[in-house]
């Protein structure tokens, strides 16, 4: 008994796996850079900053300016509500997982953004991008158990510096397993920085079609699992998620 619940307990959903984490933080790290090369010069990935200069905005009486930031941080808060209502809803229709949808619906959307033209306002995208960050964010949030974000790296970088040290000082076996899996998100979010960055350089908007090929890889391996060997799984709610 006590061995098929151990085995029980270590099983994860195609969305829980380290492969569509992969995906998701390198698309992740190619948007960060796509919206910082030709959209603007903001990163989309999280609002921290914008909620820095939002303050700033308010403490200097600059309303416009306030508006304008209350923009892309309503949009990421926007995201965050709408993922967490359709992940009940989709569920009724046990077809497909929401978090299979979603990495489907960045695809036409990433296709749209790419014709609009330059000359349009950078909003449009960034607006665009933030409510996929927070949607995804708010979706994809462990990895194979342990709590991991798809669109930034802060606490990438903090896991990784603190299970370095336990692994090496305590020989802790599971720090070291986790350090290498934080630090593989980290490198990984730094090549889709990088990809994104040479392609910008030489297809402008047009550069964020990159993503596609990822993004349709992951969302081809879910929708195979949703349909066949995960089929009688769909009620199954993945780790972090109540």
């Amino acid at each position: 008994m006590i061995k098929n619940k151990s085995e029980k307990d270590e099983f994860y959903l195609e969305c829980e796996k380290h492969w569509i984490f992969w995906v998701l933080i390198l698309v992740g790290g190619f948007y960060g850079a796509y919206t910082y090369s030709v959209r603007g010069g903001v990163f989309c990935n999280a609002q921290t900053a914008n909620v820095v200069l939002f303050s700033m905005a308010v403490g200097k009486q600059d309303i416009k300016m306030a508006l304008e930031l209350l923009i892309p941080i309503s949009a990421y808060f926007l995201g965050t509500i709408l993922s967490e209502i359709l992940a009940k809803k989709i569920k009724k229709y046990q077809a497909l997982r929401w978090d299979t949808l979603l990495v489907g619906l960045e695809i036409p959307l990433v296709i749209i953004m790419g014709f609009v033209p330059a000359s349009a306002p950078d909003q449009i995208c960034q607006v665009t991008l933030n409510f996929i960050c927070a949607m995804q964010f708010n979706t994809f949030r462990q990895n194979e158990g342990v709590p991991m974000a798809t669109t930034f790296v802060t606490n990438h970088i903090r896991q990784t510096g603190s299970n370095l040290v336990k692994a090496i000082r305590d020989k802790d076996a599971k720090a070291s397993l986790r350090w290498k899996s934080h630090g593989t998100m980290l490198l990984l979010f730094l090549v889709g920085g990088i990809i994104g960055t040479v392609l910008c350089t030489y297809f402008d908007v047009r550069a964020i079609w990159g993503t596609i090929p990822f993004l349709i890889y992951g969302f081809i391996r879910l929708m195979i699992a949703d349909r066949t060997y995960e089929r009688d799984l769909l009620e199954k709610v993945p780790r972090g998620h109540k």
